[in-house]
């Protein structure tokens, strides 16, 4: 089960990393003035508004593996990992302090 648990958390790594890429990648609507610093040449090598629909479509491929990943990692810890996070643990048991013994008989006291 920890192989597959690390399994999913490397795939989720690449699927996070891959998000911020394709998130900054992307053209925002209001950025043509980009175009003036060299950033519209991507519009060339995926055709005319097809970086847009490329970058996109990848995106939310790349958001969904990283959901389902994080999805499958709450489950799996939820019903198998829960003891290594110290939830399954009994808890510290608090005793109630012993009731006060009634002091010893002790010699009177004689006022002076």
């Amino acid at each position: 089960m920890e192989a597959f648990k690390t399994l999913i958390m490397i795939i989720g790594g690449f699927a996070s990393i891959a998000v911020i890429g394709l998130v900054l990648m992307q053209q925002g609507k209001g950025a043509d003035a980009g175009a003036a610093f060299g950033t519209g040449s991507a519009q060339g090598v995926f055709g005319s508004g097809g970086s847009a629909n490329f970058l996109s479509r990848s995106t939310a491929i790349a958001a969904t593996v990283f959901f389902c990943c994080c999805l499958a990692l709450s489950i799996i810890s939820s019903k198998h990992g829960s003891s290594k996070l110290g939830l399954d643990a009994p808890a510290a048991q608090h005793h109630a302090p012993a009731a006060p013994q009634p002091a010893a008989a002790s010699q009177p006291v004689i006022p002076e």
